[in-house]
Parts: structure tokens; C-alpha cells; sequence
């Protein structure tokens, strides 16, 4: 992440949380997730971010999800959770095979 995009996303944050403050008309949801992805494309290397920000954040890794194909972890601020998640070749794989119909079948009209 560039120093710019972090700066971004930082201030953005602050600004939905004054904003938020100022308008306590204006509905929101019981938490939020922010969610980082690895940009590699290797597993092993994947496993390495998430195991490095694991150490970061003082978290575990998160083997729930792990039948999934994810490698997580994560740190929660109250009802706010800081995520980071890789989604592994296997999980990668089975999304696109089941996805490789969409589009394809269309259901009888009701």
C-alpha cells in the first residue's frame, strides 16, 4: 500500500467518524470489517503476509476459515475489525469452477 493510499484510507475513516458523530440521525450497522487481501500470487507467500501482519497486530491466525482455502487474521477495535485474508490457490480454483456456468443456465419463468 503507498503511503498516499494508507493516508486516504485513514482519513477516510476519521471522516465517516465525524461525520457519523455530527449526524447521529443517520443509520449504521452494528460493526464494519476491513478486510486487506495479499497482491502475491504464490501461496507460501501469501501465508508470509498474512503470518508477518499477524505479528504486527499481535493476532493468531484464524484457522476457521481455513477449510475454505483462507489463511486469516485478524484484530478487533470493539465492533471494528481490522482482516487480513488470503484466499488460496484451492479457493481460488473452486470459486472459478463455480463460476465458470454463471450465465449459462436459465431457469424456467414462474
Amino acid at each position: 500500500m503507498t503511503h498516499n493510499h494508507r493516508s486516504a484510507l485513514i482519513n477516510g475513516l476519521l471522516d465517516l467518524a465525524a461525520f457519523l458523530e455530527a449526524h447521529p440521525q443517520v443509520p449504521v450497522s452494528s460493526s464494519v470489517t476491513v478486510h486487506h487481501f495479499p497482491d502475491q500470487n504464490s501461496d507460501a507467500d501469501q501465508r508470509a503476509e498474512i503470518d508477518q501482519i499477524a505479528a504486527l497486530v499481535g493476532s493468531e491466525i484464524d484457522y476457521e476459515d481455513s477449510p475454505y482455502g483462507h489463511y486469516a487474521t485478524s484484530r478487533l477495535f470493539g465492533p471494528v475489525e481490522y482482516r487480513a485474508v488470503a484466499v488460496l490457490a484451492t479457493a481460488r480454483a473452486r470459486h472459478d469452477a463455480e463460476n465458470s456456468y454463471r450465465g449459462c443456465i436459465q431457469p424456467d419463468a414462474t
